[in-house]
């Protein structure tokens, strides 16, 4: 079987678009990206207000469950993903964040030689087209598209000024010299547009680079080996089974619950669990689907009688026509909305090193992830704890490969982790109660007399779950539950990398769809460094 490219990407997300576009810049290097999902091109994914599309609806969207938690009192939690050219930069609030400068060196200091945050500065740097900042910590000539926010939603003011009111410093830039204080999200858009890793890595060059090839509603399915070498990928597209073959290496891109689960399927993992399904073991790797991490996050909501805020109403609906008009004109309004447009990054103790809750402030009311629905109006702050000691595990479920993954993030587990959010709440209520915020709603939804420390630890329980952003399942390291190494090849194995959120060792303090596009940026050049001495 002679090789279909030089390079296999398997995902088309975030960190397969980001490692496709730079490797396929080398037209003497060829590349193919294999995407489960669409094209993801069309006006629901593009209008910002398409962040719609991450409510819990197969479109564009794996729309995946965790098993029951504990923590949350048995209830299971959603979890989307992105199924489409872009992956979940196609659903997601578009918040440009790349976490804490602590969080890369600690990278480091496990034994991860050149993830430091001065190591990899420059890669958000390269991938960074900030319309607004620039200098020393901003990049304004890369593919990924970062703008101000045009909504032009008053309620951007209120929040800031009760942020103030209540005695928290502003700040304009999180990924700046300081990320601690209270501001508004910079977005990735353009010309008030939703700008997905496929529209800025993939896309300008699908029809001009004839060494990029792009297929769309392929199912992958295995990753063949001869030996203990990475050669080939079995899947299915239009109902065909065809396999693949790679020149060099394959790039597995697939995303925190779709990286680990091809990995087992395909015998790289615990030899155990894989004997009980079955699977021939290709090579005993025991960390493969542990080490998952995700951010518990809890949402206060409130009613509102404003109709700049999004909702449920006849003058709502009235409104909501003018500003289609207006986004067909100016590409201004409403319709570029990412929903979560005011931030923070907070401390529950003034000693830490580093912010340690998160705030995304949103113009609507949203109850379990927009699954139950309210009319009228209102808005919401989500407050997720960012760095948690609750530690998961993705498993397989069957050995069929199109059965989704068993995914047990353990939110809450550990006991650390409530009282932190505690007194997070505390601290995220002194927010929204300042007269700025609480002067214009008309009524707290659901902490209203949640007023004792057990009240909120209940409160919490009943209705916390993901703000979206799990990691660390095929984690990067030097130790015996490492899946890579620190150049992102799976340990033991040759001629297999893995390019997504999945191999981050710890959680880093903030939204991961920035960062995983740098790890697919470093991931080019350390493949490009290594081809070169080669």
């Amino acid at each position: 079987m002679n090789p279909v490219s030089d390079y296999i990407v398997v995902g088309g997300g975030a960190g397969g678009c980001a490692i496709a576009g730079r490797l396929s810049e080398d037209p003497s290097v060829s590349v193919t990206v294999l995407e489960a999902g669409g094209g993801g091109d069309s006006w629901v994914v593009n209008a910002p207000i398409g962040v719609v599309a991450m409510l819990p609806t197969k479109l564009n969207n794996w729309a995946f469950e965790t098993v029951p938690q504990p923590g949350l009192n048995g209830r299971k939690g959603y979890q989307p993903r992105g199924k489409m050219l872009g992956g979940s930069s196609g659903i997601n609030a578009m918040v440009y964040i790349r976490g804490h400068k602590v969080d890369y060196d600690q990278w480091a200091a496990l034994g991860n030689t050149g993830w430091s945050y001065d190591d990899v500065l420059p890669y958000f740097k390269r991938s960074e087209n900030n319309e607004t900042h620039g200098g020393h910590f901003h990049g304004q000539d890369g593919p990924l598209r970062v703008s101000e926010l045009r909504s032009d939603n008053p309620f951007q003011q209120h929040y800031v000024d009760a942020a103030r009111q209540a005695g928290f410093p502003i700040n304009p830039d999180f990924n700046g010299a300081e990320q601690e204080g209270v501001g508004i999200y910079q977005v990735t858009q353009y010309q008030g547009e939703r700008w997905t890793a496929a529209r800025g890595y993939l896309r300008p060059h699908m029809e001009s680079r004839p060494n990029l090839r792009v297929e769309t509603g392929c199912y992958v399915t295995k990753i063949v080996f001869e030996g203990k070498r990475a050669v080939a990928v079995q899947m299915i597209q239009n109902g065909q089974q065809k396999t693949l073959r790679a020149g060099r290496e394959i790039l597995l891109a697939a995303g925190a619950f779709q990286s680990p689960q091809l990995l087992m399927l395909s015998g790289v993992g615990d030899s155990k669990a894989l004997q009980a399904f079955g699977i021939p073991v290709i090579h005993h790797l025991p960390g493969v689907g542990q080490n998952l991490q995700d951010h518990p996050d809890f949402v206060f909501k409130y009613r509102a009688k404003s109709l700049d805020l999004l909702g449920v109403s006849a003058g709502g609906s009235v409104r909501m026509l003018r500003e289609f008009r207006r986004y067909q004109n100016e590409r201004r309004g409403m319709l570029t909305s990412n929903g979560a447009e005011g931030g923070g990054f907070l401390k529950t103790d003034s000693d830490l090193a580093a912010p340690d809750i998160q705030l995304h402030f949103v113009v609507a009311m949203l109850d379990d992830h927009a699954r139950k629905l309210h009319l009228g109006h209102g808005y919401s702050c989500h407050m997720c704890l960012l760095r948690p000691k609750s530690i998961g595990d993705v498993k397989l479920a069957s050995p069929d490969p199109l059965a989704a993954p068993l995914i047990n993030p353990r939110f809450l587990e550990h006991p650390d982790d409530m009282e932190k959010m505690v007194r997070g709440f505390k601290i995220t209520r002194k927010i929204m109660d300042a007269p700025a915020l609480a002067n214009i709603r008309s009524s707290d939804y659901q902490t209203a007399n949640v007023r004792t420390d057990d009240e909120i630890r209940d409160v919490i329980r009943a209705t916390s779950d993901t703000v979206y952003h799990p990691i660390g399942t095929c984690k990067m390291g030097v130790d015996a539950m490492a899946v890579v190494d620190p150049s992102l090849k799976v340990i033991g194995v040759q001629g297999l990398r893995v390019v997504d959120a999945s191999i981050m060792p710890t959680l880093i303090g903030g939204n991961t769809n920035a960062p995983t596009m740098m790890i697919g940026e470093k991931a080019a050049d350390m493949i490009r460094a290594e081809w070169r001495n080669t």
